[in-house]
């Protein structure tokens, strides 16, 4: 789910969706009080092995309640000093900030937090952490392309790549998180430049989900694309000779765009010092080893590094923006698509 400034839901569509919520989420809400509450975006597979672990090692229980992004927003806002959760997960950096524009998170001071996950992957004011990583990176057809030919996001804009490219659509927020980095990075005019490249240069209409850039790739329609690596290594995982590759984007200058998991401690929480623990235990090893394990994403702590098949990739720099840029630039990327007619 993705979401913008200023964008206004009626009470009757925050009734609704707080009545859709409660009526699916009773059975796994009711429990004791000393328990922690958690309202993720991320499905039950990937949360409750964490949370698990998170019981064996302290005894303290999770409930939680997954769902699209806006709706948890929304039943947070709507819950108010009322709410059940003590903490909300999500994807992109963007969303996270967009979260933390709605007052839903309270600050949070961990040294623990500060030691495991590196500054440009954490709010600057304590209001979420990012918790796994994905790099949002070029992919190409080992069979047509030579990767000498590769090198930057804002290339693929060049000629060379007419009708040779596909992208995602720009209204997933992977896509508008990745123009705000090039925004910041290069300014509203030569992104601009970049993006009509990118349109220019498409060989399909912009697709709705990663995994169907790299079946156009496979099935010969583009060349190249841009992917969260997760879901290539979904798609190597289950075929390891898969005619495909990641390209680290832009090394020799601003480093790969990469984005996060993340969570952050809901302001009106009433277990904040235990739901501080939980946060703090998902930037540990331990917890990011699970990551790593559940979805071939990439550890957001400094203390683990990748291993088994991500490892096989090889290592990359990483773009050190400050991932909360990529929310705050968010209406100037999707004002910049709109105008360029980038669908």
């Amino acid at each position: 789910m993705e979401y913008q400034v200023n964008k206004k839901v009626s009470i009757f569509s925050v009734l609704a969706i707080s009545i859709l919520s409660t009526s699916f989420s009773t059975a796994v809400l009711s429990a004791n009080d000393d328990s922690l509450t958690v309202y993720s975006t991320r499905k039950e597979h990937l949360i409750e092995p964490l949370f698990n672990a998170f019981t064996d090692k302290t005894g303290i229980r999770v409930k939680y309640l997954t769902g699209k992004g806006g709706a948890l927003i929304e039943r947070i806002k709507l819950e108010g000093k009322k709410t059940k959760a003590d903490l909300f997960m999500t994807v992109d950096a963007g969303n996270l900030w967009y979260a933390g524009t709605q007052n839903l998170f309270q600050p949070v001071s961990s040294e623990i937090i500060k030691n495991n996950i590196p500054k440009h992957l954490r709010d600057p004011n304590g209001l979420w952490s990012g918790l796994s990583v994905r790099a949002r990176t070029i992919i190409y057809s080992t069979d047509r392309v030579n990767p000498s030919e590769l090198s930057t996001y804002q290339d693929l804009a060049n000629k060379k790549w007419k009708g040779k490219l596909c992208l995602r659509t720009s209204k997933k927020v992977y896509t508008k998180s990745l123009v705000s980095s090039l925004i910041h990075h290069d300014g509203i005019e030569k992104t601009t430049e970049v993006v009509r490249g990118w349109i220019d240069n498409l060989a399909a209409t912009p697709h709705a989900e990663d995994v169907h850039i790299m079946g156009s790739i496979l099935a010969g329609q583009c060349d190249v694309g841009i992917v969260n690596s997760y879901y290539f290594g979904r798609l190597q995982a289950e075929d390891p000779n898969v005619a495909l590759k990641l390209f680290w984007a832009n090394q020799d200058s601003t480093g790969t765009h990469v984005n996060v998991s993340g969570a952050g401690v809901i302001k009106h929480s009433k277990n904040k010092e235990n739901a501080i623990k939980l946060l703090e235990f998902l930037t540990s090893v331990e917890a990011q080893k699970i990551y790593v394990d559940l979805n071939k994403e990439y550890p957001a702590s400094q203390k683990l590094k990748a291993d088994n098949l991500i490892a096989l990739w090889g290592d990359f720099n990483q773009d050190k923006m400050n991932l909360s840029v990529a929310g705050k630039n968010q209406a100037d990327s999707v004002s910049l698509m709109q105008r360029e007619g980038y669908k």
